[in-house]
Parts: structure tokens; sequence; C-alpha cells
């Protein structure tokens, strides 16, 4: 991977075709950009119409130029793309940036103008940025291969953060905020209609990097759902934070009249489902990206969310407090010896968590670094998010605390620790990063950025789920032709998925039979491969109570069916044991046409219906990855007992949902959708009583 983007990114020589000797043009800003930045490789204008450009001789055409070219940039109109694109390809050029727009974006017209570009780009093995691009930047190595404003771009040296972006605008928006809040940028590419290149494999070349430590990348929509995961797989193995900003909260473009999980299924709770298997950090604004890239800068991930917050302020404190719920942070109590020697050194201090050292601390700074080594000490939090005001950068103050600070690093090592400053200068701010502590003015923001950390770190020490597919000896196949519930539950047992004890039955005799051998309340059911939702139609008659009641249902279900379905004939009902208490819930699977099958998970009636509490996982999965599934959901609660309710078995439902990605991954190319509703949770196992299983039409 690195090998083959190197050319674009590491180029040694670059051509610039539609050169022009205005700077401000897009033809002429890459030349400016280049010349203005010292760019150490060959700069090779071509213009027909020059014989000199910017102070450096033009060629005709790209076969004039007498040595080999790494990288084209190429400024044309779209009619004369093809022409040019070939030309390259004729002259053995190793890549280009495409700034030529008018192409898919415009319609079917420019879609395939696009198209055949790629075709050319990959018979000639060149590589492509673009088309429709703001171009690429790699500032350590002086590389500006975009129209972008240099001196906007150059404000300082080159850092450790790698950006990607679909958008050229808002890639150049990102990069030129992040250089004014003193974040440097390693490597910079904005993919535009990527004919060629996507942002999964700039995530995977960043991932490949040792000069990046931090990756930022933002995307409408992701092409290749394989390499996307194979992209965030490679940033996970090497500990290297992506953090995400996906726009755009459209439904999938798939047919849902047919399946409750379809209708749920959301692309923006598919992406949230990659996100969470792969340990992306998925950030809403610039401001989130970039003060959780400016943190994840230091290298240090706590492994857990316990956190102890300090803080000059009691109300502050209580505001870092609710930020540290909203960011799924834990704040357990200090052990209750710390707190009475705290009591003992502050009388008025606050001693739970968070802390609160009162202003005595300004008369005795030496406090504060007592009360972080009670904390710390305590063994009992993963970090530390610290509130000092002005404190830390006051005249009267300053060098008490810096001092404080610097023997609490040398004491405690690798702590994840961070500050909330304010009126500090960038000196003061510098010492303090030097230490190994970020700072922030806002300490809200401060938390919020402790509990990204937080993330990484829990990410970076778990596996990812395995891709393996388990399947278990005797498993079914999905047929391609539609099936009934009793059908597709016999095909979800076979996979491990626990069902209702079913008997099928064709006739009011059988019906009574079956009763008699169940011997309790049961539920009797219509079966028809062509009927999906029985309860619109009456086909569900629930407490039949006797041998007696179940012929005379059977009679009435079938009576319905034919005044219902009257060109329906292979027609059965299901009698099934009426199983009381436990907890409904809903399993289900949307096959997506780009992420592949999804697994849902949620609590039934009214909780998925109205609330839509419901979490995905894209298949297959282990059960580990599934109990993380379970507790992402608000009503998680109800499953451990409320009201003296016994705990539900979460080992059986993480079972099921494990196995119903596996059993999803295996016939991803047959399967459009599941839906098991309710699936029915015990203190001692679960059971399905429902199953919806549709092949692909």
């Amino acid at each position: 991977m690195n090998a083959s983007l190197d050319a674009l990114l590491n180029p040694r020589s670059v051509a610039i075709i539609g050169a022009s000797n205005v700077p401000a043009r897009i033809g002429g800003r890459p030349i400016h950009n280049l010349i203005a930045a010292g760019f150490q490789g060959h700069i090779y204008p071509v213009n027909p119409k020059y014989a000199e450009v910017q102070g450096l001789p033009a060629f005709r055409n790209i076969a004039d130029i007498p040595g080999p070219v790494d990288c084209a940039i190429v400024a044309v109109p779209a009619i004369d793309l093809v022409e040019t694109m070939r030309a390259c390809a004729g002259a053995g050029v190793r890549s280009a940036v495409v700034f030529t727009s008018g192409l898919a974006e415009m319609g079917e017209q420019g879609a395939e103008t696009q198209r055949l570009i790629a075709t050319i780009a990959r018979d000639a093995g060149m590589r492509i940025v673009g088309p429709n691009c703001l171009g690429v930047a790699v500032p350590g190595k002086q590389w500006y291969g975009t129209f972008a404003s240099y001196p906007a771009m150059k404000l300082m040296r080159s850092g450790s953060l790698g950006i990607i972006s679909q958008s050229g605008a808002y890639g150049s928006h990102l990069y030129m905020v992040a250089q004014s809040r003193g974040l440097g940028v390693s490597h910079w590419v904005t993919t535009g209609n990527e004919a060629d290149v996507d942002v999964a494999e700039v995530i995977e070349y960043y991932a490949g990097r040792p000069e990046i430590k931090v990756i930022a990348a933002y995307a409408e929509g992701v092409r290749d759902m394989a390499a996307m995961k194979r992209a965030l797989a490679a940033a996970h193995s090497a500990r290297k934070p992506v953090i995400f900003m996906k726009v755009g909260q459209s439904t999938v473009g798939a047919a849902a009249a047919a399946s409750h999980t379809a209708s749920l299924a959301g692309a923006d709770a598919l992406y949230g489902a990659l996100f969470a298997q792969y340990g992306v950090y998925r950030a809403s604004t610039t401001e989130e990206i970039l003060d959780v890239a400016y943190a994840c800068q230091f290298g240090e991930f706590p492994k857990g969310r316990r956190v102890c917050l300090q803080s000059i302020s009691g109300g502050v404190g209580v505001l870092m407090s609710d930020a540290a719920e909203a960011a799924g942070l834990q704040l357990p109590a200090l052990p209750e010896p710390v707190q009475q020697r705290i009591s003992q050194l502050i009388p008025f201090a606050g001693t739970r968590n968070p802390v609160d050292f009162t202003g005595k601390a300004l008369a005795e700074p030496a406090l504060i670094e007592e009360i972080s080594d009670l904390a710390i000490g305590s063994g009992n939090y993963d970090s530390y998010v610290i509130y000092m005001a002005s404190v830390a950068s006051s005249p009267l103050t300053r060098d008490a605390v810096a001092a404080v600070y610097e023997r609490v690093r040398q004491k405690h090592g690798q702590q994840s620790l961070m500050l909330s400053l304010i009126m500090a200068t960038p000196e003061d701010k510098a010492y303090y990063e030097r230490l190994g502590m970020p700072c922030f003015e806002d300490p809200s923001l401060a938390v919020r950025a402790m509990g990204a950390l937080s993330h990484f770190g829990e990410a970076f020490e778990r596996k990812l789920p395995s891709q393996e597919r388990q399947r278990p000896a005797g498993a079914l196949d999905l047929p391609s032709a539609p099936i009934d519930e009793y059908q597709a539950k016999k095909i979800l047992a076979s996979w491990g998925i626990p069902v209702a004890e079913d008997r099928l039955v064709r006739s009011r005799a059988e019906a009574s039979a079956a009763w008699s051998g169940i011997n309790g309340a049961v539920a009797m059911k219509i079966v028809a491969a062509e009927i999906l939702h029985k309860t619109e139609m009456g086909g569900v008659i629930l407490n039949v109570s006797s041998a007696d009641a179940a012929a005379q249902a059977y009679d009435t279900l079938m009576q319905r069916v034919r005044t219902a379905y009257p060109d329906v004939s292979n027609v059965a009902v299901l009698v099934t044991p009426m199983i009381k208490g436990g907890i409904e819930t809903v399993l289900g699977v949307m096959n997506d046409p780009t992420f592949g099958p999804a697994v849902m998970f949620g609590l039934g009636g009214i909780l998925v219906e109205v609330l839509h509490d419901v979490t995905f996982r894209l298949a297959p999965f282990d059960e580990k990855e599934a109990r993380r599934m379970i507790d992402e959901i608000q009503g998680r609660a109800v499953l451990d007992g409320v009201r003296g309710a016994a705990a539900s078995d979460v080992d059986a439902l993480a079972s099921a949902l494990s196995r119903l990605s596996f059993f999803a991954a295996e016939n991803a190319g047959k399967l459009a959708s599941v839906d098991v509703n309710p699936f029915l949770l015990l203190p001692n196992g679960a059971v399905a009583l429902d199953a919806l299983i549709i092949p692909k039409s």
C-alpha cells in the first residue's frame, strides 16, 4: 500500500497540465505553492501556449518532458480530460491529482467519462486522486499538489496528524483550522469523486506511515466496505486513533416494506456499527475532531473509563461531572481513607469525586500536590482531569503550580493527566505539554477529550471481532425460494439459535392432538410462505386452553386465510406453547448493499417501535462483541431485573446474536433480511417465538 501511493505522496517530479502564469488561477496555484514551499523535486509546467510559466520552462505536452514524471497535476476542462489522461498513461506518469470537475457529480455522461479515465489509469498502473478534488499536501516534503492557498496552509511546521477528506473544501477547512490551533499536519489528501484512490485506501496508507500518529477522516459515504474494514483494522493494529466525521443520515435505499429490521437500519446506524466494531471515534464537529486529535498526539490512552475530576471550583466540578457522564466516563468515589485525609487537609473540600480543593489551594499550592498524590495513589482511576482556572498562569502562583505538576509527573509516570487552564500563555501551555499534559480552556471539552482517549484506550486493548465464519455441524443453508415461519425456525435452530417447540398441523384433529401433547395454553398461527405478517389478517390466536378450543381455532384460522388470501393453497397452522414471563427483545438482520449483513438488537414493545432503541453490528462477530452491542441500548438495565424481576440470561442473548451473525454472513448472497420478534429472554435461556426470513428476490 505504501509503495502504491508513494509516487502520489512523495513525488520527485511533478508536471502541471493546464499550467498558468497567473498564480491565482487553478492551473497556476500549484506551481506557486511548490515554488514558495521550496519543493526539491522537478517542476514541469505543461501548456502549449507558453514557453515559460512562472519563471520555469514550459512544455507543449507531457510527452515532451525529458525525465520521468511521478505525479501529474491535471487542471484541464472536462472535455479535454480523457485525451489528457491517455497522454499521461502513454508517457508513463505514475500518478495524477485531477482537479477537473463536471464528471460523476454532474450526471451519467460525466460518470461515464470518469469511468473511462479510471480504466485508462488502471490499465497503465497509474494512481489517481480525484477528479473534482482539491489536491494533496505533505508539508514535511514541501509537496503542495493543491490549488488551496499556500500561505494559509503553511502557518507552522508539519506534525503527526494525517487528514483525509472526500470534500476538498472541508478538507482545506480542517487543515487550516488545525494549523491555526497549533496542530501540525503530516499528510493531507482530498479524494473528491474517488475514481481510484478512496478514503479507505488513504487511511490504510496512513496506518503504515511512522510519522503519522493520529488520523482524521471526513466522508459522505464509503464505496468499498471491505477496503474500509481492512483500513480500520490496520489503524487499530498500529494503535493509531481514527477520528471520523461521517455526515449524512439518509436511510438505506433497500426496500423495507416486508422487514421490520430494514425499516430501522438507516445508513447512519450501520456506520455507527462499523465504527463501534473497529474502535473509531465519531466526531460531529470540527472542534471535536481537533480537540480529540490534539489530545491523542500525547499518546497516552487510559485502559478504562474511571476518571477522577479535581477542581478549584465546586461549580465547575459539577459541570465537569455532567460532561463526564455525556462522554461515557465513570466517576467512582475516592476511597474513604483518602476522603478523610483530604478533609483533614481542607475541611471544606469536596472529597468524593469530583474533588473540590477550594480556594485554599491559592495560598497553599502544596495541597494540590498532596491531593493529587492521594488520588493517584489510591489506584482507583484510569485518568485525571484537573481544572485550575487561572491559578497556573497567575504571576503569584505560576511557578509553584508548575513545580507541583512536574513533581506529580515525575512520581507517577505515564498517568493520563489533563489540565483545564484559562489565561495561560503559549509558554505556560507548552510547559505542561512537555510534561505530557494536554491543556484546554474549557473544562467540559477537556473531559470530552479524555472520554475520547479512554475510548481509544479500551479499543486498543480489545481484539477486533473475528471475521471467521463459524458453521455448526448440521447447519442448514437458506433456500432461494420464500419460506414460512416453521422453516425459518428450523434453519435458525440448526445454527444454534433457540426456538420455540412448535408443532405443524394441517387438520383440526392434528390441532387437538398437538394441544394434548403440549397440555397447556398455546398460541396458534397461520403458516404460509406468502403470508409475511399474520397479525394484520387475524392469523394469530393466543391462549388456546383445551383440545376442543384448538380444533375450533384451527377452523377459524383457515376460514380467515380463505377470506384474506383465497389464492394461497399451501397453508398450515403452527401450535406453540405459551411461554409466560421473561423480557421480549428483537433480533434482526438487514443485508445492506454496501455494508453487507448487519445484525440488529433491541428491546421489544414500545422501545423498538417508537423510541428505536436499537443497536447494530456488521456480521460476523463473536460473543464478546455481542455483549458490547447489548450494553449500548438505552434500556440495558431492564435485562438486569427491575422491581423484583429476575435478571435475564444475557449469555444466551449474546450467543444468539453471534450465531445469527454467522448465519447471516454465510448466507449473505441469498439473504435479504431476518426478523426474530419476539426473542424472549428468560432467567435461564432464551427462545425465539416468531421468525421471518426473507431471501433475496
